[in-house]
């Protein structure tokens, strides 16, 4: 069941977003420091409320003072909700929460902790009638541990706002490393289990994962294919090795280029063959040729059709492989974040002329100061 639409008040630097409209595929974009990872940090927050892990989330972010829009002196609460709609359907599901800092210490209470459900689902209207999850008066939501059909269908949509980012590709990184054997039941988001992750689509699903080579043979003319089986010494880790053209010498996630290593990751989580309800990407262009920014895009749209798609990015190539309408534009008004849906339709004369990143370069859209 898709998201039809969120609102987000009182958030770091959103004020009041009003309703923002999630498509299929939302491309946000704006200019450095605007507030896009607010917008992303919102849905990690619901991440967060329905693990019953709120208060890591708050620490994690500085406590209240960073979370309210300009602190305690400014704002009294955060509110959000978040709309779900079957396709071809009225809305349906919904979650309202209304958070309070602590007035003897850090941290928040639920005032509000919500799910609601529309008595005219099967119509066009919306009526709406809500149910207490638990969470009022307390520090963390009763999503976790309510047994209502309502919880359940939260806290299964809630476990899909996780913020994909393969950023890290260092020496180091979790990337390169060894995955354990075992631990391929979802792809994380740093991709430290990426080697056991694809380990297990070529043993359930060898179709995806003969696609998932060939996309990256695609991109990356020296790859022929991998050669994943649990480590002969250590049968409970397992390496991401592979193959080079013409060699039958083994490489590993070492040898592999920075942006070559992201784009098998990428890959792998877009053409896995249970997408996830949601996917969420935090600047995935960095590192990627133009060719493969391309490659990304297609995969990005296949996976549309069964999963939406949030990405914040800056690039101007990615953008251009979009529709106007796939667009969420962030600005800086009025000392708040603002987003604004682009439409295909109302930009139709400058189209003519100009790529969507044209005008986006251009500031005709927004985005840019």
């Amino acid at each position: 069941m898709p998201i039809d639409r969120i609102r987000i008040q009182n958030f770091k630097s959103i004020r009041d977003s009003g309703d923002i409209k999630i498509a299929p595929i939302n491309i946000l974009i704006g200019a450095n420091g605007v507030g896009k990872s607010n917008f992303i940090s919102f849905f990690k927050m619901l991440n967060s409320i329905s693990k019953k892990r709120l208060e890591f989330f708050v620490a994690d972010n500085g406590y209240e003072n960073s979370l309210l829009y300009f602190g305690r002196k400014k704002s009294k609460s955060i509110e959000g909700s978040i709309i779900f709609k079957p396709l071809d359907k009225n809305t349906n599901n919904r979650y309202d929460f209304k958070l309070v800092p602590k007035s003897q210490s850090s941290g928040f209470y639920f005032e509000r902790d919500e799910g609601g459900f529309n008595s005219f689902a099967r119509g066009y209207n919306e009526s709406w009638s809500f149910e207490d999850l638990g969470g009022k008066g307390k520090t963390e939501s009763g999503i976790f541990e309510n047994g209502l059909t309502r919880a359940e269908f939260l806290r299964a949509h809630f476990s899909s706002f996780n913020v994909f980012h393969f950023h890290d590709t260092s020496s180091s990184s979790s990337l390169r490393q060894p995955s354990k054997t075992l631990d391929y039941r979802y792809l994380k988001s740093d991709g430290s289990n990426l080697a056991a992750f694809l380990y297990r689509i070529k043993s359930t699903h060898p179709k995806h994962f003969k696609m998932i080579e060939y996309t990256i043979g695609s991109v990356a003319p020296f790859f022929e294919r991998f050669d994943l089986e649990p480590d002969a010494k250590n049968p409970e880790v397992i390496f991401l090795n592979w193959f080079e053209k013409g060699s039958d010498e083994y490489f590993n996630a070492f040898h592999l280029s920075d942006g070559t290593l992201r784009f098998i990751a990428l890959t792998t989580l877009l053409l896995q063959p249970d997408l996830p309800s949601t996917i969420i990407l935090d600047e995935p262009e960095l590192g990627l040729h133009p060719i493969a920014i391309s490659k990304l895009a297609g995969m990005v749209k296949k996976a549309s059709v069964n999963s939406q798609i949030i990405i914040a990015t800056q690039s101007v190539n990615l953008v251009n492989e979009f529709s106007a309408d796939d667009i969420l534009v962030a600005n800086r008004e009025d000392n708040q974040t603002v987003f604004k849906r682009q439409s295909a339709q109302a930009l139709e004369n400058w189209l003519e002329e100009y790529s969507v990143g044209e005008l986006w370069e251009k500031n005709v859209i927004g985005g840019r100061i």
